[in-house]
């Protein structure tokens, strides 16, 4: 039972082969599950959106198991999908947004479900259900939206979500406010993206899908007028090409593993081509963490690090040499994305800031 007067949040966040349910009581995980979707089960649904009855049954399922009552529960937050700009924030998860997800607005991506997962189950337990800046969250300034060509502007889609987060923790232990301080945040995953924050905004960062530096799965930005050639060569299709720039690049590409600790035990082993490999993605790293000091025009008072390639010494300490005079490096290792989302539906239970509605966009 859940102390009185507290709230209780169920967390949602799926994936694209799981989904991790947890409750939250105020800022404490009382609970948390991974609920497991092999190939065999998923391999009926055409698209990653069919799957929400499938996955909403399970959760169901996995909270009667475990006899959490729905009465005890305050609220639902799902993990944000690829919808439309928007500012930074919680969301009420309105039709609108179910709608931009239904039709993979921004591509299909199984965070799409978090938001209908949390109205579904909402909507069947009588609570409010959020999301929490979601990767879309648009913050640019104009300057940040030119590419070179105007078919092409540039996007903002990023891990908002532990960007956000990480930056808030950042800001704390710098005994100031968000809004006070610029911070340059790199999240290190499978997906990299390095993100200037002026004064808590996210003014400029990369793309996570199609550029930036290249990393365990991703190609990163690519010599544009080959790689033109290559895709009108007639050896791959459209799909082809895009699974070999997501999921199929950076480290995978060139040594056929997306494993960082894989790649370090070869490099210790002295594998000459996994040290150079792995020094090309450090060194993109840090030369993107520059070009973030410039958007802020230098003046910043940390370099963030966070996302699961944080936890590498090898790493950190290679960025520490290339980027430690730009200003004081800040580790948080790894990201906790459940608790993120739960935080963000605290803030707004609590009164602390007002849930925004979709779509919100910048002004």
């Amino acid at each position: 039972m859940n102390k009185k007067n507290s709230l209780r949040i169920l967390v949602i966040n799926p994936g694209s082969t799981s989904t991790k349910v947890s409750i939250f009581e105020e800022e404490k995980e009382l609970f948390d599950k991974t609920i497991s979707h092999s190939k065999l089960e998923l391999e009926p649904f055409k698209r990653v959106w069919d799957q929400y009855e499938f996955r909403k049954k399970l959760i169901k399922e996995l909270l009667e198991d475990h006899n959490i009552k729905p009465t005890s529960l305050s609220a639902v937050v799902g993990r944000g999908g690829l919808f439309k700009p928007v500012v930074s924030g919680t969301y009420l998860v309105n039709e609108k947004m179910i709608e931009d997800g239904r039709n993979a607005y921004g591509g299909e991506h199984a965070s799409n479900l978090g938001a209908v997962l949390a109205f579904g189950l909402g909507w069947d337990y009588h609570i409010p259900a959020f999301i929490v800046d979601p990767p879309s969250v648009d913050e640019f300034e104009e300057c940040s939206r030119y590419s070179g060509l105007p078919e092409f502007p540039q996007k903002s889609l990023f891990h908002a979500l532990n960007v956000k987060a990480t930056a808030r923790l950042a800001a704390g232990d710098l005994k100031k406010k968000l809004e006070e301080i610029n911070l340059i945040v790199a999240h290190l995953g499978g997906g990299i993206t390095v993100a200037a924050l002026k004064k808590g905004r996210v003014v400029d960062t990369n793309n996570a899908l199609d550029s930036g530096p290249f990393t365990p799965e991703r190609s990163g930005s690519l010599p544009m007028y080959d790689f033109a050639e290559w895709c009108f060569s007639g050896k791959l299709s459209l799909d082809q090409v895009k699974k070999r720039m997501v999921g199929g690049g950076g480290l995978v590409a060139y040594l056929g593993t997306n494993d960082a600790r894989e790649v370090e035990r070869k490099i210790e082993s002295g594998d000459k081509k996994a040290k150079e490999v792995y020094e090309a993605m450090i060194y993109q790293i840090a030369c993107t963490i520059g070009t973030r000091a410039v958007a802020l025009k230098g003046k910043v008072d940390a370099v963030v690090l966070t996302g699961g390639l944080a936890h590498s010494e090898m790493i950190v300490e290679r960025l520490k040499e290339y980027v430690g005079f730009i200003a004081r490096i800040l580790i948080y290792p790894g990201q906790d994305e459940m608790k993120a989302l739960a935080l963000g539906a605290l803030r707004v239970l609590r009164g602390e800031e007002e849930a925004k509605v979709y779509p919100q966009v910048v002004e």
